[in-house]
């Protein structure tokens, strides 16, 4: 088994596409001109976004954000991610998934990149749009914080 976490990517326009939204792959092998599989180091995160959809419009529509599994790790078993990842996001249904986008959005827009903050503050983001609440915008004091506490735990 690899140590790497591969995910499969599929574009098939306007019934099913799965593209990751952030995080940088090790890996790329392309499979045919709508499928490709890519993967990750272990303790890398990335956001991965699968879309369903028919004649009628949007079936179906999830966002999870992941951390790669290291050896002897168990986590969350998601379709066409192998063999799954830790996870920090999970939300489906479309104003939920558009508002986690937006979110990414606004971290980049701040000049952070979304696979390097803190994991905490993906579950933060999460329970927020679980509850109807604005999430609490990532800031340079979280970010110290979480340098300083993986800096403890090396």
């Amino acid at each position: 088994m690899s140590a790497l976490t591969e995910v499969e990517l599929v574009w098939e326009e306007g019934r099913e596409e799965r593209w990751i939204r952030f995080g940088r792959p090790s890996r790329e092998r392309i499979l045919d001109c709508h499928r490709r599989i890519v993967a990750f180091a272990p303790g890398a995160n990335f956001a991965l976004v699968r879309w369903q959809g028919n004649t009628y419009g949007t079936t179906a529509s999830r966002i999870d954000v992941l951390r790669t599994l290291g050896p002897g790790e168990s986590g969350l078993g998601v379709p066409c991610v192998t063999p799954g990842g830790a996870s920090l996001l999970r939300l489906s249904g479309w104003p939920k998934v558009a508002a986690a986008l937006a979110v990414i959005d606004a971290i980049e827009a701040d000049g952070w990149q979304p696979e390097r903050i803190c994991l905490d503050h993906w579950r933060q983001v999460q329970n927020r749009l679980l509850t109807g609440r604005p999430p609490e915008p990532y800031s340079s004091s979280r970010h110290r914080a979480w340098e300083l506490r993986k800096a403890l735990t090396r």
